[in-house]
């Protein structure tokens, strides 16, 4: 991601955009967990998606087996925006990175989320 200088981005943009423009740039989504955490809005919206995953019980707790390394995970973070382009909500996932997994050693089926009504 590359990160201009807001001034030589303005310079070619409509004076009517600026303000959206603005409104747009004024936040950047951290890149990294170090970044995130210096920031209360981002701490909390960890801490939310922690419990909507523990209120969802999207996982349990269980021994690993010997000689299995568990896949590891990360924070995904994204800015929500209203159509003005200011902030609705500051949104973090907890991702796994299932690209390290091996069918047939780690995972013996696959399954496809279901649609959500709020989704639609």
């Amino acid at each position: 991601m590359f990160r201009y200088p807001i001034q030589s981005i303005l310079y070619f943009i409509n004076e009517s955009k600026r303000h959206y423009v603005m409104n747009l740039t004024s936040e950047i989504e951290p890149l990294s967990y170090q970044e995130a955490i210096l920031k209360s809005c981002w701490k909390e919206a960890m801490k939310d998606e922690i419990e909507a995953l523990k209120l969802n019980k999207t996982w349990e707790i269980v021994e690993t087996p010997k000689n299995v390394k568990p896949i590891g995970c990360r924070w995904v973070y994204k800015i929500k925006r209203k159509p003005d382009g200011s902030v609705e909500r500051y949104k973090a996932r907890l991702v796994a990175k299932g690209f390290s997994q091996v069918e047939g050693i780690d995972f013996f089926e696959t399954f496809s989320p279901m649609v959500k009504m709020t989704t639609i």
